[in-house]
């Protein structure tokens, strides 16, 4: 593999493990953090692909509610990539930043409308893999239901995916999710993401995942799954998270 096709496949698995947005899902939701409110994440979240394997180990996702309908958003993620192949690199990858604001109320009859823009700082080393390299932004769009147990989200956005051989990119996503009980969800979602460089593919896949609540403040975050198209052999998310 030479070092062209070698650094297309790096940046096309750090971009595989970026795109989780809604733990334990890809999938995102407009419902924004409480006013005054806290969530705080420590977790991992990785991919097994045709190209290499990549995850984050750790990061750490922190929330907050600043005024009401409106969240801030940060992730500063420690990246571990081994393309296939070639030698394996660890260090500090790109950090993101984001606001979410909820425009439209759930009601009865309509749903909880809200966007989530993202920015992609790039803070980590794109020759080792680490980083893009470049300043990415996702524009998306969400909307939520719900009745009684269940609950069911997305729709999705335009990735900026500037680079090298990069392309942007839309990414569409939908979770439905039941509460077992108050301790205990289960949910499932379904992802398609267009080619994000020169010369890629599409991808479709699932994950599968739940939500383990100890109690008010301490959550326990798990999905795992893969493509149904697409270079990913399987992925997991595994987060422990924080509310206060």
């Amino acid at each position: 593999m030479n070092n062209r096709i070698g650094i297309i496949a790096l940046a096309s698995i750090f971009i595989n493990v970026s795109a989780f947005a809604g733990p334990p899902f890809r999938t995102d939701d407009p419902e924004p953090v409480e006013h005054k409110h806290w969530e705080v994440i420590v977790g991992s979240q990785g991919s097994f692909d045709r190209d290499g394997t990549s995850f984050t180990a750790p990061h750490l996702e922190v929330n907050y509610g600043v005024l009401p309908d409106v969240q801030l958003h940060l992730i500063t993620p420690f990246e571990y990539v081994k393309p296939e192949g070639q030698n394996s690199h660890y260090g500090y990858g790109d950090t993101e930043l984001g606001a979410k604001f909820r425009f439209i109320q759930e009601t009865d009859s309509s749903p909880q409308v809200g966007v989530f823009p993202i920015i992609v700082i790039p803070t980590g080393d794109k020759d080792k893999g680490l980083g893009s390299g470049e300043v990415q932004a996702f524009l998306p769009l969400w909307a939520q239901k719900s009745w009684g147990p269940w609950k069911t989200y997305g729709g999705g956005g335009y990735w900026i995916n500037p680079g090298t051989d990069n392309k942007d990119y839309w990414f569409f996503g939908w979770a439905v999710q039941r509460e077992i009980t108050k301790y205990f969800a289960l949910g499932v979602e379904l992802y398609h993401q267009t080619p994000s460089v020169e010369g890629g593919e599409s991808r479709t896949g699932f994950n599968v995942g739940t939500t383990i609540n100890f109690n008010d403040m301490h959550h326990l975050l798990l999905s795992a799954g893969k493509d149904f198209s697409g270079s990913n052999y399987a992925s997991f998310y595994v987060g422990y998270q924080l509310t206060f």
